[in-house]
């Protein structure tokens, strides 16, 4: 079993050394990626190989972080309802779900978004 551990009591004068949150200094933000959707492309797959049958919608052609990619990959099945998952910079999603898919992508700007396969 997991030791229940509680967090570390400080001394007050510690406390103060810590400083008022509204007060300290402005850092700047991460350098975060800014994304700029017009500029990608993709094409939506539709696949039956090696899935026992059962289709999928698959997303080729992203050019973006792997974190990005699961985060629009967790958009779309909630935008679909289903599940999937994000392998080999591809981002999967059960059954035939393109249309919605494509209409999702366009929707967050991306101007080249095709569908493609089966």
């Amino acid at each position: 079993m997991g030791d229940n551990k509680k967090g570390t009591s400080i001394s007050w004068e510690d406390f103060q050394k810590l400083g008022n949150p509204e007060n300290a200094p402005n850092l700047p933000e991460e350098n975060e990626e800014q994304m700029n959707w017009n500029t990608l492309s993709c094409r939506v797959h539709l696949e039956k190989k090696h899935r026992g049958g059962k289709t999928a919608s698959i997303i080729r052609g992203l050019n973006i972080s792997e974190d990005r990619m699961k985060d629009l990959a967790k958009q779309l099945k909630a935008k679909c309802g289903v599940g999937g998952s994000v392998k080999d910079r591809e981002i999967i999603i059960q059954g035939d779900q393109r249309d919605k898919i494509v209409a999702h992508l366009t929707g967050l700007g991306i101007k080249d978004v095709k569908k493609a396969g089966g």
